[in-house]
């Protein structure tokens, strides 16, 4: 069964982010996964929505979606992330 990590992200270091962005796609692809979203402009409906950035990204399965934030090839680039914006991050499963 599919599963999405959903990313809320606030930059506060432009620079060090947009590096981030562009180590990210060849870590996911040893896993299976996908940008579904990537930034984009986003307008709330209803509610609070308290991040200016949305990140969207499927993969085959909870365990490989876990795999990938847990991997060594990730390691690297997600402490530049932590370093260069706040972030929410959850993984949920689809249908």
């Amino acid at each position: 069964m599919p599963a999405f990590i959903i990313v809320q992200v606030d930059v506060t270091d432009p620079e060090a982010f947009a590096t981030y962005r562009d180590q990210v796609p060849p870590t996911l692809e040893p896993f299976g996964g996908e940008y579904m979203v990537r930034g984009g402009e986003q307008d709330v409906l209803e509610g609070d929505w308290a991040a200016a950035r949305t990140v969207v990204l499927k993969f085959p399965s909870v365990e490989r979606a876990k795999a990938w934030h847990a991997s060594d090839i990730y390691e690297g680039p997600k402490a530049l992330r932590q370093s260069a914006a706040k972030t929410n991050m959850l993984v949920i499963e689809g249908l």
